[in-house]
């Protein structure tokens, strides 16, 4: 682990494997870099994956709310890149890849984004109000301060399946302190603060792309992948069977064999 100042903030970051391919893996909220060593593992000959905390995430220090916080973490992981990269993004880590890859395109030889949860796609759809529907009680809870109700019941639509009482106690501690990273994703997930949607953009983005959603996960992130794939030049859409939305965790040998079929497209 090495820590240093990025991007005018102090985060922590990791390198995984000794493949000849470069890669830049982008953790979902209320994880770690740590959040990849599955995956990593099963690409080690083929890649060399660098994977950072993000602000108030893992050892990186804490989220001082200056700003758009996903553009904050697109701008870390814009000090990543001396060379081209195979990016790789899971939930909010996909939308900060996805502002990231539009922002330099020259230096990312594919993209493979994890259910990005941009919900801003799926505004004026009967997905969106299934999503604001389902994501009512941690939002509530949110409002009211109460960040551990918010916690319980925002794992309990996004975690791995595993129920709130078996999470080992220090891990609970670790998602009630950041819950409030949540709300801070909110501009960029709800309302697309990065522009990710706007006419055009998507479709210059000519790079082999992938999406991938465990078959077990909201129903509002299939509809995600297909409204982001939909726009894609070059895509790819992947299911993990049994997996929910932290497959990358649950499930790694199977995402990893995704990624791999992705960045040998290129």
């Amino acid at each position: 682990m090495t820590i240093g100042i990025r991007a005018g903030r102090e985060i922590a970051h990791r390198t995984f494997g000794t493949g000849p391919r470069r890669a830049l893996a982008i953790h979902c909220s209320l994880a770690h870099s740590g959040a990849w060593s599955g995956v990593a593992a099963d690409l080690a000959k083929e890649m060399t994956i660098t994977a950072f905390d993000m602000p108030g995430h893992g050892r990186s220090a804490d989220w001082d709310g200056n700003g758009d916080y996903l553009q904050a973490v697109a701008a870390v992981a814009a000090t990543f890149l001396s060379e081209p990269v195979e990016l790789i993004g899971h939930s909010a880590g996909g939308i900060a890849a996805l502002q990231l890859a539009l922002a330099a395109p020259e230096m990312i030889r594919s993209l493979t984004l994890v259910e990005p949860v941009l919900f801003a796609a799926l505004r004026g759809t009967s997905h969106w109000d299934a999503y604001a529907l389902e994501r009512r009680p941690h939002v509530e809870a949110a409002t009211r301060g109460d960040w551990e109700t918010a916690a319980r019941e925002f794992m309990a639509l996004w975690g791995s399946g595993l129920p709130w009482e078996e999470i080992d106690p220090r891990q609970r501690a670790y998602l009630v302190k950041r819950m409030p990273l949540i709300t801070a994703c909110a501009a960029g997930s709800d309302a697309d603060s990065g522009g990710i949607l706007a006419e055009g953009r998507l479709e210059a983005l000519d790079l082999p792309a992938m999406m991938i959603a465990g078959t077990d996960s909201p129903e509002a992130v299939h509809a995600i992948n297909e409204a982001i794939a939909a726009r894609l030049p070059d895509v790819g859409v992947a299911t993990v069977d049994g997996a929910g939305h932290m497959c990358p965790v649950t499930h790694p040998a199977q995402v990893a064999g995704l990624i791999g079929v992705n960045v040998n497209r290129g």
